[in-house]
């Protein structure tokens, strides 16, 4: 099973208050990160990837359906997008994810 970490799951419920949506939320980023896969995801852990979507979406549910479908945004891109894809990504995820 795909784990969500706790932090993550706060930002979740945070961002989604509604109890049903937070739960379709961490159903699809367990889905996406299936879906990619460790060879689709080339090393970028699970964490940093469903906190990027989450943080892209920005409390949208309907921004989060269509950002972790990837169909219209590369993961890399999103990376950029949410500043986890500079070096200090540690430290602004821990910024972003107390």
């Amino acid at each position: 099973m795909i784990e969500i970490t706790e932090r993550l799951q706060r930002r979740i419920r945070r961002d989604f208050p509604d109890a049903k949506v937070a739960e379709e939320v961490e159903s699809s980023l367990r889905l996406m990160v299936w879906k990619l896969g460790p060879d689709g995801m080339m090393g970028v852990g699970q964490e940093r990837l469903m906190a990027a979507v989450v943080m892209y979406a920005r409390g949208d549910v309907r921004q989060l359906r269509e950002t972790a479908s990837l169909e219209r945004i590369d993961w890399r891109d999103l990376l950029v997008a949410t500043r986890l894809a500079d070096r200090d990504f540690p430290q602004y995820l821990d910024q972003e994810l107390p």
